[in-house]
């Protein structure tokens, strides 16, 4: 017996389904108005950045020449040639590169342990501890240099890069447990639960459950441990008086005050635009991982 099938009754086909994909020229008019200003502002943010690059690539003289004088004919790699083998800069970039690596990879390591103890073994007074540790977030380091210095010398951390890696580490914890801790919270209960119930330990429910879900709170904190070591010049400045021991922040205003001989403006630029390197680099590959994890901070406490 054969069946037929109502012409009214056939399936119609996808095409034959509203376009809701359409925009109205209103739309079409936002959108474009959103890409012509989201270009004009990465234009003011990346043009002096351009600049700099551009600027590194001429001798210092014409860096300094007055603006009549002034060419981009003859750009060479002298001013980075110059401060590597001249100045022997790789060795203030190997410095910063260890010390900041080591700073961040530390700090996501004790701030993760640190807030996953708070959040998922909670003891009497943990609330207070955890509100202590925000308090140290108001007081600068600048303002207990000296004691700190005199209490690093006394315990031989000074002249020594993992004393300066503990001293970073110690004022990135702060912030990194504010933010790890926030990570842990919103992560539901049933989760750490359900784990527990299959035979799971503590340390197997952080790296195997968990850990997926706050990529985006450690990243966050590698990112700023990394770039507040990477950058910072006070401390090292401080802490290490060893020429063999300076970071590249170090080294960079030493050519700018003249430590180095004549002040080069080639090689100053030069070491600026090396400085800047490895945060771009770094916030390009992070920057999806950072957003999400600034904002889980901010909506959850």
């Amino acid at each position: 017996m054969s069946t037929s099938v109502h012409p009214a009754r056939r399936a119609t086909p996808a095409a034959a389904a509203p376009d809701t994909r359409a925009s109205t020229p209103a739309e079409r008019l936002r959108t474009a108005v959103y890409m012509v200003l989201g270009i004009l502002v990465s234009l003011v943010f990346l043009a002096p950045v351009a600049w700099a690059v551009l600027r590194s690539f001429q001798p210092g003289t014409q860096i300094v020449a007055p603006a009549a004088e002034q060419s981009f004919e003859g750009l060479t790699l002298d001013n980075y040639r110059g401060l590597i083998e001249g100045i022997g800069a790789g060795s203030y970039i190997w410095n910063s590169l260890l010390i900041a690596t080591c700073t961040a990879v530390l700090s996501v390591v004790v701030t993760t342990l640190a807030a996953y103890a708070l959040v998922n073994f909670p003891f009497r007074g943990s609330n207070v501890a955890f509100a202590l540790i925000l308090l140290t977030l108001m007081v600068p380091f600048q303002a207990v240099l000296t004691p700190l210095f005199l209490q690093m010398n006394a315990m031989g951390l000074t002249d020594n890069l993992a004393g300066i890696i503990l001293f970073y580490l110690t004022f990135n914890l702060p912030f990194g447990v504010f933010l790890m801790r926030n990570s842990f919270a919103q992560i539901p209960r049933e989760v750490v639960e359900a784990a527990r119930i299959d035979g799971a330990g503590p340390f197997k429910i952080l790296l195997l459950v968990l850990r997926p879900m706050i990529i985006p709170g450690a990243a966050t904190v590698f990112l700023f441990a990394f770039l507040g070591a990477w950058g910072d010049f006070l401390g090292a400045l401080t802490f290490l008086t060893r020429q063999e021991l300076f970071t590249l922040p170090v080294a960079v205003q030493n050519i700018a005050s003249g430590a180095f001989g004549q002040v080069d403006y080639g090689f100053v630029i030069a070491g600026a635009v090396v400085l800047m390197i490895p945060c771009l680099i770094l916030y390009a590959a992070i920057q999806r991982y950072y957003v999400r994890g600034l904002v889980a901070g901010a909506v959850k406490g």
